[in-house]
């Protein structure tokens, strides 16, 4: 009985140790085993998956050169799938990280063309319109002559020709209903815009929907 027991104790105590050895090598994988995970996640849009398998490359090999090559293949399919608050946390994360003068310009761009494309309701989301605004400018003023610029500066003339619309379309609501002075309030706006009405055509479907087609 008790050789019986000993032996049980001894087969537990081997699947335990297996258990454990398997865990560890599980959690335990080569940058490129995560690096190939990601990027298969990323071809079977698994994204959420592909998060997980970034965050095991970045905890296991914070030093690997696949990593900074994992964050803009994740950026781009965030971008991809339009989520673009996780695609801005990507570039973000690479900004910081690995940015080179090279580098950061192309992710300083990357992130104002998210954040652009982020905007769905320019009513709701006026904050970022206005904060897409000033990352530009900083842009155009950090990277002097890049090419992209005329990509940024096409960008901020959008911008500024839906805020423009949206004053105009918020004045004329008030005149409607009689409030001439609110009305003014939104009509000074545009006063101040870098823009006039006789240089936007107005677009036939909507308030905006074609400016920011």
């Amino acid at each position: 009985m008790k050789k019986t027991f000993l032996v049980v104790i001894a087969i537990t105590v081997m699947f335990v140790g297996c258990s454990k050895k398997d865990e560890v090598t599980q959690n335990n994988k080569s940058a490129l085993h995560w690096y190939k995970k990601i990027a298969t996640s990323i071809g079977n849009s698994n994204l959420d998956k592909a998060d997980e398998f970034y965050l095991s490359l970045k905890s296991e090999h914070i030093r690997t050169p696949l990593l900074p090559a994992s964050i803009m293949m994740l950026a781009q399919a965030h971008m991809q799938e339009e989520e673009y608050l996780l695609a801005n946390f990507y570039f973000d994360e690479y900004n910081k990280r690995f940015a080179t003068s090279d580098g950061r310009e192309y992710a300083d761009y990357m992130k104002i063309k998210s954040a652009f494309l982020g905007i769905t309701d320019v009513n709701k989301d006026q904050k970022l319109m206005m904060d897409t605004v000033h990352s530009a400018r900083k842009f155009l003023f950090r990277h002097p002559s890049s090419v992209y610029e005329p990509l940024v500066n096409t960008i901020l003339v959008r911008l500024h020709m839906s805020q423009y619309l949206l004053n105009e379309n918020i004045a004329g609501l008030y005149n409607r209903i009689g409030k001439d002075k609110a009305a003014k309030i939104y009509r000074t706006k545009n006063e101040q815009s870098p823009l006039n009405m006789k240089d936007i055509s107005l677009p036939e479907k909507g308030l905006l929907s074609k400016i920011l087609d």
